[in-house]
């Protein structure tokens, strides 16, 4: 029986020449994540589970994002406790806040060179599925899971039947792979994967470029996929060159390709050309609709950033936008780069005189205001323009509060206009 991308990495990492949806297995793992909200609990299940030492510190990795900056006392004990788990058993991948390598998790993992092709990563963090862009199955987990897979280096898994995203064609100039996850959201709704492996193929994967995979990756579990994922080609490869040099000098990868004849539930074919500037309305990622649909929508924030589009990609798009225009009167634009390695890149390139002089705020790598945390918290009734993978009900504050999802250009777009608008309004 022939298998897809998804089932052939599965089967590997089981130590089984052949798997099928609805099987139940055991996989050994390349990396495990956790993160200051998720590895706490996490802790105490493994400290539970009477655990002497990790499975391999270096395929640990640890990422304080959520609250960091810490906010308050609680998010400092929940940080103090990882800190501490890091140091004792001595991990190699601890990021801790201002060192070179730190920032959101889904950002530095693959700056920092820890994702490969064909690899299996779990993550307890929903995002995890990320780093599908790169070829790997990646997936969320619970704490509880995060804790035996720190001890055990291996999870079940149920293995996932598969969408086929057959993709021709080219985005449009100003469209975006957050344009396209979140028409596709709009398609097949918030459980339209429900537990499936959403796999992109088609032509239309090489005019892709890595930072759209990643974002197109991020948001498959806001379809309710277990993973997405994307082919390995040159692109992949040339991301790697930069970021994991030393593992793809070693050869410390392999590329896994579905079969010809993979079976999927469905297929479902997408010309890029056609998808149009998306904006997810509240309170649901499947509440899109395309720009020049609908009304004025007067809003009160801008956020820019997060683990969806905080990449170096997404800050110079950014400040193309944004430069030689301000901010519309009494709007706030808030700016997250999503890596230190990202701020200083900024910094080199100007880009946040770019943001300043627009009338932005510039702040830290963190998840912030995307989960409610800080720097950024909505009021009742305010509405807020965000390039963030959620809009749930209260998501960034206050539960009559509400989110636009968008990508860079439709955000910028709307900081200097003042309502949901598309770049062209710019003009």
């Amino acid at each position: 029986m022939s298998m897809t991308m998804t089932q052939k990495i599965l089967a590997a990492h089981a130590g089984l020449e052949q798997v099928n949806p609805g099987q139940l297995i055991e996989a050994k793992l390349d990396l495990v994540l956790g993160n200051d909200v998720t590895t706490p609990p996490a802790i105490k299940v493994f400290e539970e589970t009477g655990a002497a030492d990790v499975f391999d510190k270096s395929k640990v990795a640890l990422v304080p994002d959520h609250f960091t900056p810490n906010k308050d006392i609680k998010s400092a004990e929940h940080c103090a406790m990882m800190r501490t788990f890091a140091k004792r058993f001595d991990i190699d991948n601890y990021y801790e806040q201002g060192e070179a390598e730190m920032g959101i998790e889904h950002v530095v993992l693959p700056e920092n060179g820890l994702v490969m092709p064909g690899y299996a990563i779990i993550g307890a963090d929903s995002h995890t599925c990320t780093y599908g862009a790169l070829g790997a199955f990646a997936t969320g987990v619970g704490s509880t899971d995060l804790a035996c897979a720190m001890a055990a280096g291996q999870t079940w898994f149920r293995v996932p039947e598969a969408i086929n995203f057959k993709l021709s064609g080219q985005l449009k100039p100003g469209v975006t792979g957050k344009d396209l996850i979140l028409h596709i959201i709009g398609m097949i709704g918030v459980d339209g994967a429900l537990y499936q492996s959403m796999e992109f193929t088609g032509s239309g994967v090489a005019n892709l470029p890595m930072s759209d995979r990643l974002t197109i990756c991020n948001m498959a579990i806001e379809a309710g996929g277990k993973n997405g994922i994307f082919p390995v080609d040159q692109i992949t490869l040339d991301y790697l060159k930069v970021f994991a040099p030393e593992r793809y000098e070693r050869g410390d990868y392999t590329v896994f390709s579905a079969d010809e004849d993979a079976s999927y539930i469905r297929t479902i074919e997408i010309d890029l050309a056609s998808v149009p500037l998306t904006v997810a309305f509240p309170h649901l990622p499947e509440n899109a609709k395309a720009i020049g649909t609908f009304g004025r929508v007067d809003i009160d924030q801008v956020v820019i950033g997060s683990c969806t589009n905080g990449r170096m990609e997404d800050m110079r798009l950014a400040a193309d936008y944004l430069k030689g225009r301000k901010v519309s009167k009494g709007l706030r634009l808030i700016v997250i780069p999503g890596s230190q390695r990202v701020y200083r890149e900024c910094l080199r390139e100007g880009l946040i005189e770019i943001f300043v002089d627009a009338g932005a705020v510039v702040s830290a790598p963190t998840c912030g205001p995307c989960l409610g945390g800080h720097m950024g918290i909505l009021a009742a009734g305010e509405r807020c323009v965000a390039t963030t993978n959620r809009n749930f009900v209260g998501r960034m504050g206050h539960p009559k509060s509400e989110v636009y999802l968008a990508g860079v250009p439709v955000a910028c777009a709307s900081a200097v206009k003042g309502y949901v608008a598309g770049p062209d309004e710019l003009l």
